[in-house]
């Protein structure tokens, strides 16, 4: 029975505030840069990019829980948090991709997908604490999706798509 009372402890190398607040963080962080997405109607718009961002927030916190693992002390198990960015950045890059393509001539949807890649680096920087880069990230993405949309439009260099015809 104490084996099963261990198992489900909920005992964590973080404190469980600090791992809520970082999850939160994300979901809030992911919700910013979401947002300008479901403003313009774009197919990945303010959930996805909150679990985009909550996913990759989640898989950082998962690697500082695993390295601390006894189970995993032992000297043949070495961490490479390396790892960690190329497998969420790899698996966000594959679910972008899928909102990209060409049509007509155009190809559509990769702001869209740099978004949701943008998502994810913000979310694994607020899984693993790194406020700093987290809110920085989510600012300047900020600026990038919803001002610089406007300038181009004051500048006649693209104009406000239409509901039905949006174009990137």
């Amino acid at each position: 029975m104490d084996v099963l009372f261990q198992e489900f402890s909920f005992r964590t190398t973080l404190p469980w505030q600090v791992i809520s607040v970082r999850l939160v963080a994300a979901v809030i962080l992911g919700g910013i840069l979401g947002f300008e997405r479901e403003l313009t109607d774009r197919p990945a718009g303010l959930r996805t990019h909150m679990l985009v961002c909550l996913a990759s927030a989640t898989f950082a916190i998962i690697s500082i829980e695993i390295v601390s693992m006894h189970v995993f002390g032992q000297d043949q198990v070495r961490a490479d948090p390396i790892r960690l960015v190329e497998a969420i950045t790899s698996g966000v890059a594959f679910l972008a991709a899928g909102f990209i393509i060409f049509k007509r001539g155009q190809v559509h949807g990769l702001t869209t997908g740099a978004g949701m890649w943008l998502a994810a680096a913000t979310g694994l920087s607020a899984g693993l604490g790194l406020w700093t880069i987290a809110l920085l990230s989510c600012v300047l993405g900020t600026v990038v999706l919803a001002v610089l949309r406007q300038l181009e439009v004051r500048l006649a260099l693209k104009q406000r798509p239409a509901k039905a015809d949006q174009a990137d």
